[in-house]
C-alpha cells in the first residue's frame, strides 16, 4: 500500500473521499473517520438529496450519524430535478465552510457522476431552455418516451446507446442540447467530459467480490422492508410527491407499482434486489476507472486498521503539526476498538 500524496495546496483544505459500490459500509466508515479526525461529511448520493426518501436510500439516521454533521442530505423536494451541477455548487459551498471551521471534509457515497462533478468539474454545456424542455416533455407525454428516443437515435446514436429508451429526463436533455446547438450531446462529452478544475485529496475505495455484495444487498433489502420501506413509499405516493427522479430511485418505483396494483409485492422486492445488484456492478466499474483510489477489501481481516494507517499517513503529510494531531486521534480511536 503506497503512502498517499499530500493534499494539493490549491484545494484549500483536507478532502477525503470514501467511495465504492453500494452495501460496502461507506457511510459508517465515514462517520468513524469523521469522529476520529474532526471531520464533517458531504453526502455523494443522487437520491439522498431528496426529502422523504430515507429508508430506500439507506440515509443515515441521527443515531447512526453519532453527532457528525452531514451535508447535502434532504436539500431537494421529491419530484424536482436536482442536477450534477447543482450538487457541485452546493457541495463546494459545504466543503469550503467545513475548511473554514478548520475541519476535514469527507465526501462519502456511490454516485460516480456527482463525485466527478465535485472533484473534476463539469462540462460547460449550454444552459437549459425551459420553454424547449417543456415542449419536449409534452411530446414525450403525448407520444411516449420510446418514440422520442427513436428520434434521438437518428441524431445522436452514440449517446442514445448509453441510456434507456424510457429515460425521459436524459432523452429530453440530449434532444434539448442538439436542438439548441446543432451538436450531439455525445460530441460535447467526447471533447471534454468534465471541466478543467481539480480537487485533490486522499481517495478510499471499499470493495468486495460481487457474490459477497449480492448477499449483503439482499439482506439489506429485507431489513429495509422490515423497517417500513413500503409505508414510506405509500406516504410519498399518496401525497403526490413520488414523481420525477424520485420515482426512479431503486425501490420507490417498484413498491409504487405494487401499491397501484400493477405487480405483486414479492415481484417488486425481487426487482429491488436485482436493480441494487446491477447498481453495485455499475459503481464498481465506474470507480475502478478513477485514478488514485486506494482500494480496501471489506472481507479482509483488519481492513479498517489498514484504512486508518492510510488516513493517518495522508493527514501527517497534509499540515505538519495539525496533521500529527489528527493522526494521533484516529489511531487512538481504533486502538480502543
Amino acid at each position: 500500500m503506497k503512502r498517499p500524496e499530500p493534499q494539493s495546496e490549491k484545494s484549500g483544505g483536507p478532502l477525503l473521499s470514501v467511495v465504492g459500490p453500494t452495501a460496502t459500509g461507506k457511510s459508517a466508515l465515514a462517520v468513524d473517520i469523521a469522529l476520529a479526525v474532526g471531520g464533517e461529511i458531504v453526502s455523494c448520493d443522487s437520491m439522498a438529496v431528496y426529502r422523504g426518501l430515507d429508508i430506500g436510500t439507506d440515509k443515515p439516521t441521527r443515531q447512526e450519524m453519532r453527532g457528525v454533521p452531514h451535508h447535502l442530505l434532504d436539500v431537494a423536494d421529491p419530484g424536482s430535478l436536482f442536477s450534477a451541477g447543482e450538487f457541485r455548487r452546493m457541495a463546494l459551498e459545504a466543503v469550503e465552510a467545513i475548511w473554514g471551521r478548520g475541519r476535514v471534509a469527507i465526501l462519502a457515497g456511490g454516485t460516480g457522476l456527482y463525485y466527478r462533478a465535485l472533484t473534476k468539474g463539469l462540462l460547460n454545456l449550454p444552459a437549459r431552455q425551459p420553454e424547449l424542455r417543456e415542449r419536449l416533455a409534452s411530446r414525450i407525454k403525448r407520444d411516449g418516451s420510446e418514440r422520442v428516443f427513436r428520434i434521438l437515435q437518428r441524431f445522436d446514436p452514440a449517446y442514445a446507446s448509453t441510456i434507456g429508451k424510457r429515460d425521459s429526463l436524459r432523452i429530453c436533455r440530449a434532444m434539448e442540447v442538439f436542438m439548441t446547438t446543432g451538436k450531439p450531446l455525445s460530441a460535447w462529452i467526447e471533447e471534454a467530459p468534465f471541466g478543467s478544475s481539480s480537487l485533490e485529496g486522499a481517495k478510499i475505495g471499499l470493495t468486495a467480490e460481487l457474490s459477497f455484495l449480492r448477499d449483503r444487498i439482499d439482506r439489506r433489502v429485507d431489513a429495509m422492508m422490515k423497517s417500513g420501506f413500503l409505508e414510506e413509499v405509500k406516504s410519498l405516493n399518496n401525497s403526490g410527491l413520488l414523481r420525477g427522479p424520485a420515482r426512479k430511485a431503486i425501490g420507490y418505483g417498484e413498491l409504487a407499482a405494487f401499491l397501484d396494483g400493477n405487480t405483486s409485492l414479492e415481484k417488486a422486492v425481487e426487482e429491488i434486489r436485482r436493480r441494487s445488484r446491477k447498481l453495485a456492478k455499475r459503481q464498481f466499474t465506474w470507480f475502478r476507472k478513477e485514478d488514485g483510489i486506494e482500494w480496501f477489501d471489506i472481507r479482509k481481516e483488519g481492513w479498517k486498521d489498514d484504512v486508518i494507517k492510510y488516513v493517518s499517513g495522508w493527514l501527517a503529510g497534509f499540515s505538519g503539526k495539525e496533521g500529527g494531531k489528527h493522526t494521533e486521534s484516529v489511531t487512538q480511536l481504533y486502538q480502543k476498538g
